[in-house]
């Protein structure tokens, strides 16, 4: 028997991302027996869809990077168990979607198909082999603190790249994520698209997504490496990220290829320090 979904879509029905957006929503719940819950309606109206969003998986279908959809979601407060956008899926698939007509033709429609296949499939949860090494945990912090905000940076052990994110090495083992910066700029996050298992990532490669209802954030690796466990946890608990991004909010572990000559471009804690306090002082950080 198929699992069943609460399944939101986006509501730009006035594009073509949007109306196939619609209509992988409508595949996914025929598949599956699942609920559709209307995003117009929705905004107006809670009680008659946030049971149906808090009981079930929630599947989420954005139509572009507008993400209307996972920005509902977030206004809501629900957690987004999966989630694709359409721009994004017909890129990958060769097809340039029509300003006009709006009416959805086999090329549409076939990805459409496909795409609510992989939507409703249900994949077996990344291998996590983070036992093998025990990354020793910050036993305080450097605080950097403006106006209302602070700021934790790990005194020790860990280098950083200008774009916020870190590296923990131990032999020729690491473990990555985002610093503080990032899961304070972004506020709650809701989202944690994990690179796979097995995969080799070149310095500053992407090693995965997050995202909150404020933004999408592509984490740029620090090493090089070949991925060898991910943080498993954050699938359904991505707020662990926002708790602590240097303990249980950690993104991914690897097997280092280059680190000895890499670190030259990495920053030490003075220098992300620094860097971080210029970006402080330049950006409000809105956090609720």
């Amino acid at each position: 028997m198929s699992k069943k979904y609460a399944v939101l879509p986006c509501n730009g029905l006035d594009k073509c991302a949007g109306q196939m957006a619609k209509e992988i929503a409508l595949l996914a719940c025929e598949k599956t027996g699942s609920e559709l819950i209307c995003p117009v309606f929705y905004r107006v109206a809670d009680a008659r869809y946030d049971k149906i969003a808090k009981e079930n998986p929630l599947l989420v279908v954005d139509g572009c990077q507008t993400r209307c959809a996972s920005k509902l979601a977030a206004e809501k407060g629900l957690k987004i168990y999966r989630k694709m956008t359409v721009t994004e899926q017909a890129q990958k698939h060769g097809l340039q979607l029509a300003v006009e007509p709006l009416r959805l033709w086999k090329e549409e429609l076939a990805l459409c198909a496909e795409l609510a296949d992989k939507l409703v499939k249900e994949e077996e949860t990344p291998q996590d082999s983070a036992t093998a090494v025990e990354y020793p945990m910050p036993h305080d912090y450097i605080i950097h603190t403006k106006d209302k905000f602070s700021f934790r940076i790990p005194p020790e052990g860990f280098y950083f790249t200008e774009n916020d994110c870190w590296v923990q090495s131990l032999g020729n083992r690491a473990r990555i994520g985002v610093t503080d910066y990032v899961q304070q700029s972004l506020s709650d996050i809701m989202f944690f698209t994990p690179p796979v298992v097995g995969t080799e990532i070149e310095q500053f490669g992407e090693a995965g997504t997050i995202e909150s209802g404020k933004a999408v954030f592509e984490l740029v690796c620090p090493v090089s490496g070949k991925v060898t466990a991910v943080n498993t946890e954050l699938l359904t608990a991505p707020e662990r990220i926002n708790e602590n991004p240097y303990e249980r909010g950690w993104i991914a572990e690897l097997e280092l290829t280059q680190f000895d000559e890499e670190q030259d471009f990495l920053l030490n804690v003075e220098e992300y320090l620094n860097i971080l306090k210029k970006k402080v002082a330049e950006f409000h950080v809105n956090k609720r």
